[in-house]
């Protein structure tokens, strides 16, 4: 039972503080005019005769009969041709038909993603099936599964599932880039986001506008991530937000919480250092250029920071996992607070005084 209100309180603070600090720092801006994203292009869109093409090569590489792969293709082509379906889902549901271990992964799938996925771990019994497939369809059964998988945020399970496909053997090489590289942006992986997200925008002209947009935002938004820098602290904790939601409070999550208390401390003692520093230049200028008594001037007091600063040493707080998480009294919070903001724009001391103030209201 303290396990769970503890669970709603770390939800309610990253979920709060992440809120606030995304609106204010994650302003993303287009890569127009990006000369970076013009270069060779390594992949083509394929039209629907192109794919019923892969479909039908396949089926004959498995050992399909001809009649049947006729048949199959065929339909494919109408299916695409009429613009009634999504050429992934029509293709494993082609496949799906005619391959029992892709029957079992499209119907674990549309009960449980994650079941699904686990179907595709190495240590699977359906592994060593789905991987004797036509390459062509195995390429694209992953690129299919990581899409649902990236829809439902499950970026963890997706990018198993999608980065090792070839983008030259999927029937859909914008999706496999897309959804690949929204999958390396959500979990902070900057480099393959980059390279993804802009091997996609070497065909911009062809994928689907909602892709190049996106694309562009993303490549804008991540590229300029620096490591322990309030940017990164905030997708940290929006990071632990979405796995709260998605009910997870394992290990991995109070790792991914730990590491947020270290950067944030770590930001902090920076501060701390930092003002120090300049409170001991602005005083040591201040007693440097004052008047001296009876026109002569101490060496000792010219040379000397006036004003006996301390050491500057922040008191570390036990931040345990039990229930006072948050729960400060009024004076110690209000000399938290200052401490933790008085150096940072406005924006983030709102965000934080919005998580105390909505744990005072939760009671």
């Amino acid at each position: 039972m303290i396990r769970n209100r503890f669970s709603n309180q770390r939800r309610s603070f990253f979920s709060v503080v992440a809120g606030c600090l995304s609106a204010a720092t994650l302003v993303v801006s287009p890569v127009l005019g990006d000369q970076s994203l013009e270069s060779k292009q390594n992949w083509k869109v394929l039209d629907g005769t192109e794919m019923s093409n892969v479909l039908r090569g396949s089926l004959n590489e498995y050992g399909i009969v001809p009649p049947v792969v006729d048949e199959t293709s065929e339909r494919f082509l109408r299916q695409l041709q009429d613009g009634d379906r999504d050429p992934l889902d029509a293709f494993v549901e082609a496949v799906s038909g005619l391959t029992e271990s892709v029957q079992r992964l499209t119907d674990a799938a549309a009960k449980d993603p994650l079941a699904a996925a686990a179907r595709i771990d190495p240590s699977a019994a359906d592994y060593a099936e789905i991987e004797s497939l036509p390459k062509a369809i195995r390429m694209t059964v992953r690129t299919w599964l990581g899409r649902t998988l990236v829809r439902s945020r499950l970026y963890d399970e997706a990018l198993p599932v999608i980065a090792e496909v070839d983008i030259t053997e999927s029937i859909d090489p914008a999706s496999t880039l897309f959804y690949r590289g929204s999958c390396y942006h959500a979990l902070m992986m900057r480099k393959e986001a980059i390279a993804d997200l802009r091997m996609l925008l070497e065909n911009e002209d062809d994928c689907p506008v909602r892709f190049s947009r996106l694309a562009k935002l993303m490549v804008a938004d991540i590229k300029p991530l620096k490591e322990d820098s309030l940017d990164e602290i905030s997708r940290l904790m929006t990071d632990v937000t979405r796995r709260l939601d998605l009910g997870r409070t394992g290990e991995q999550v109070e790792g991914q919480e730990q590491k947020i208390i270290d950067k944030l401390s770590k930001l902090i003692d920076k501060l701390e250092e930092q003002q120090q520093q300049q409170q001991q230049q602005q005083q040591g200028g201040g007693s440097a250029g004052g008047d001296p008594k009876d026109g002569q001037s101490s060496p000792m007091e010219d040379s000397q920071i006036a004003g006996g600063s301390g050491e500057g040493n922040v008191k570390k707080k036990d931040l345990g996992n039990d229930d006072g998480w948050g729960n400060l009294p009024p004076a110690e919070r209000k000399e938290a607070l200052q401490k933790i903001s008085r150096d940072l724009p406005t924006h983030y001391r709102d965000a934080i005084e919005a998580y105390f103030r909505k744990r005072a209201t939760d009671g």
